[in-house]
């Protein structure tokens, strides 16, 4: 026991030896720092407080920003399927005739047209017609981070000419990396209802299921190097139903020329709220 108390008062004096010594070596750093703070002048010690709280309250905001609920809906689809005419029934009450296929989006942020009648505060939504050339779909990765819902746009009339590509376009959307972490929701949209020999959204989705069932078949045989920011869709030993997917996948139906647009509205209000 006295060897032990013994050990204990040395340790306390190495301690106390080795703070002193510390002490020392710091008192002259902090005199010099002391006198280059008296010789700056207040000025540029006010700029620096004003940029440093500046600094804090930005990264705050951009916090509080990221946090906010997303109010960007991406239109897309095969060229063709209508995707311009419901962004203008959407946002002005109008199919516009005798637009043409843009090359770049359209895109706005506005009060829906069905709505600017109603009372109260309603929350505006950033609507984004994605172009649906093949070249030009990788745009749509530019505004994925900020949707809150897609609506993939299916041509009803021209349907079954058209049944391959609309499903390659989807499959590739379902299997994005930030479709699926974000859970983000898809409305498949069959447009142009209002014509007689227009497919009906069951038939559509049966077969955009079968098809996209044979897709994943097919391209789970290609090497995941090529395909390594995608995530595999469905159940394994299943056939493919939109239910299996990670984030949730409704079908609804819509006439953009006659301005039937109410489940497509319906869908914006589900994940933009008011």
């Amino acid at each position: 026991m006295e060897g032990l108390e013994q050990w204990k008062k040395q340790a306390e004096q190495w301690s106390s030896q080795a703070l002193q010594q510390w002490k020392k070596q710091a008192e002259p750093l902090w005199s010099q720092a002391h006198e280059y703070i008296q010789q700056v002048p207040p000025t540029q010690i006010y700029a620096a407080l004003s940029i440093l709280l500046l600094t804090s309250v930005l990264l705050l905001l951009g916090r509080l920003f990221k946090r906010q609920k997303a109010n960007t809906i991406l239109l897309s689809g095969l060229t063709g399927s209508g995707k311009t005419v419901l962004f203008y029934q959407l946002r002005d009450g109008s199919s516009h005739q005798g637009t043409v296929t843009s090359m770049e989006p359209n895109e706005g942020t506005f009060v829906l047209h069905s709505e600017k009648s109603k009372n109260g505060k309603l929350n505006p939504v950033h609507l984004v017609d994605v172009p649906g050339h093949s070249r030009l779909r990788p745009k749509l990765d530019e505004y994925l981070p900020q949707a809150a819902g897609v609506v993939f746009v299916v041509d009803a009339l021209e349907f079954l000419p058209h049944l391959r590509a609309a499903s390659e376009y989807l499959y590739d959307i379902l299997t994005k990396a930030s479709v699926v972490k974000k859970k983000i929701p898809i409305l498949i949209l069959c447009n142009k209802t209002d014509k007689v020999t227009a497919h009906s959204k069951e038939f559509i989705r049966k077969q955009l299921e079968k098809e996209i069932d044979k897709l994943r078949a097919s391209r789970s045989a290609i090497s995941t190097a090529d395909i390594a920011d995608d995530f595999t869709l469905g159940v394994l030993g299943e056939p493919f139903s939109f239910p299996q997917c990670q984030n949730k996948v409704t079908v609804a139906e819509a006439a953009g020329i006659t301005g039937e647009t109410t489940q497509v509205e319906q869908f914006i209000r589900d994940h933009v709220k008011y």
